[in-house]
């Protein structure tokens, strides 16, 4: 199977699951409900896997950031989060930019 950033950034927006920063211990934790976090995380800091992996470049585009994914990897969560080839592909493929890409809502 070829692995394109189309299918790269498909599987990124296929992630599950919700990040959100522990303020105690400053470390990013992932949970699979909004409301399981507890108090120790701001409701306004919690956002779905899919849009934590992305972040603002310029104009419109977004950047598919490699940090944010490891960190999701490093959950070892693989399979609840729904972390696929195509995102392992990419996260070896450290000689090849990451991603920008301009992003828009389905209908």
């Amino acid at each position: 199977m070829r692995i394109t950033s189309q299918l790269i950034c498909q599987a990124a927006d296929d992630l599950k699951g919700f990040v959100g920063l522990n303020r105690k211990t400053g470390q990013y934790i992932v949970r699979f409900s909004e409301d399981s976090f507890g108090m120790d995380v701001a409701d306004d800091g919690i956002m779905p896997a899919s849009e934590f992996v992305w972040s603002p470049a310029s104009g419109q585009t977004m950047t598919l950031k490699r940090e944010s994914i490891q960190l999701l990897l490093d959950q070892h969560i693989d399979d609840r989060i729904n972390i696929t080839e195509p995102l392992r592909v990419y996260m070896q493929k450290r000689e090849v930019p990451e991603i920008v890409a301009v992003r828009s809502l389905k209908d």
